[in-house]
């Protein structure tokens, strides 16, 4: 899903220095991932400074289907071709992310997503988000909220 202009443009400038520096920053970008959108700004600065930025190079497979998954990226630089089995693939473009049901229960990767070209993401790993929630209970309660919302609004369509 492709987000804001600003927090794409944010995300370029951002990604030669170190999340947990920026925090306030990052979680300008992390504003627009609906996963995040119950969040407060406390929050979303939180869940920014435990992020890091890693760079792929043009062809690597940054997740590969069928493997545990352990992390949510937002890309902030360049884009990346999803390939899922038996549908067309498609482009994710700067401020898209991808991975947000790893984060959420480590389970097994539904695609593989490849660099087209250089990229930065915005990497968020599980087990440091799992700690942090564990602190930040406010954090899960506002993100299984947004979670219903979402589940909810698919099942009014259906």
């Amino acid at each position: 899903m492709p987000h804001s202009a600003t927090a794409a443009q944010l995300g370029r400038e951002l990604t030669r220095s170190r999340p947990e520096k920026n925090a306030s920053a990052w979680a300008d970008v992390l504003a627009d991932v609906p996963l995040f959108a119950g969040l407060s700004r406390r929050h979303l600065r939180k869940v920014a400074g435990i992020a890091r930025i890693v760079r792929f190079d043009d062809g690597s497979a940054i997740v590969r289907a069928g493997q545990d998954g352990d992390s949510f990226f937002v890309l902030v630089e360049g884009s990346v071709r999803v390939s899922r089995r038996g549908l067309p693939s498609l482009s994710l473009e700067e401020g898209s992310f991808f991975g947000e049901m790893a984060l959420l229960d480590g389970g097994p990767r539904t695609a593989t997503v490849t660099a087209k070209g250089p990229i930065a993401c915005l990497v968020i790993g599980r087990p440091r988000f799992l700690k942090l929630l564990r602190s930040e209970s406010a954090i899960a309660v506002a993100m299984v909220e947004e979670l219903a919302r979402r589940l909810r609004a698919t099942q009014a369509i259906a």
